[in-house]
């Protein structure tokens, strides 16, 4: 184990292949879920040092009235443009990363034999899944992602296979993965699956052994 007296499951995926579904599934299980998302929003929250950059590098075209970043618009700019998707990147990546490992430690001290998801899109593309205990990658057709990341997000088709295609080819991820599950798999086999897993983290977390990372 990576993280002392708990394990940090990595959860990735393609996008729109059900990752959102499968974090909520351990969650109602007991695990506690790390929202990378949700971590990107809080690193470029206005007056923060990484919005402060991406408005320098974008200009204010980028944010709203209120100053709070415009993720769509930021979106638009850096999906039609590689070099400045890896600026965004550059400035969010490792603020996301030392926030990630802040809240773990926290996690960690507060209940040492936890579980917990850390639910990032970009897992591998961002260097995180070096951190982790166990990488759990989910997949899906391509049909399926297309079809539901146009339902959720109101893209269009084209739109859709676009950012799609931003991320790491769902293949490559797979090699990284020591377990996969399907996304598209019934509800209640997920939970089945789900459960198992976790039971699976869970005893392991409960292993004692010399363990590095909260020092």
């Amino acid at each position: 184990m990576l993280w002392s007296g708990m394990v940090v499951v990595g959860l990735t995926g393609g996008l729109g292949a059900g990752k959102t579904t499968i974090a909520g599934l351990f969650q109602d299980c007991g695990a506690t879920i790390i929202d990378a998302d949700q971590l990107a929003r809080d690193v470029v929250e206005p007056g923060k040092v990484a919005w402060k950059e991406i408005k320098k590098q974008f200009g204010n075209g980028v944010l709203h009235s209120n100053k709070t970043l415009n993720r769509q618009a930021l979106a638009q700019v850096v999906f039609h443009n590689p070099s400045k998707l890896k600026i965004l990147q550059k400035i969010i990546h490792p603020r996301v990363a030392r926030e990630q490992a802040a809240r773990t430690k926290a996690i960690g001290k507060a209940n040492p034999q936890t579980v917990i998801i850390y639910d990032a899109a970009l897992l591998i593309e961002a260097g995180a899944y070096r951190k982790m205990d166990h990488i759990l990658v989910v997949k899906a057709d391509r049909l399926t992602q297309l079809s539901r990341v146009c339902q959720r997000d109101g893209l269009t088709k084209s739109a859709a296979l676009r950012r799609i295609r931003q991320q790491m080819p769902l293949r490559q991820k797979l090699h990284y993965a020591d377990t996969v599950l399907d996304g598209t798999w019934p509800r209640s086999r997920l939970r089945l699956m789900v459960k198992s897993l976790y039971r699976t983290y869970q005893n392991e977390a409960r292993q004692q052994g010399p363990k590095r990372g909260l020092t």
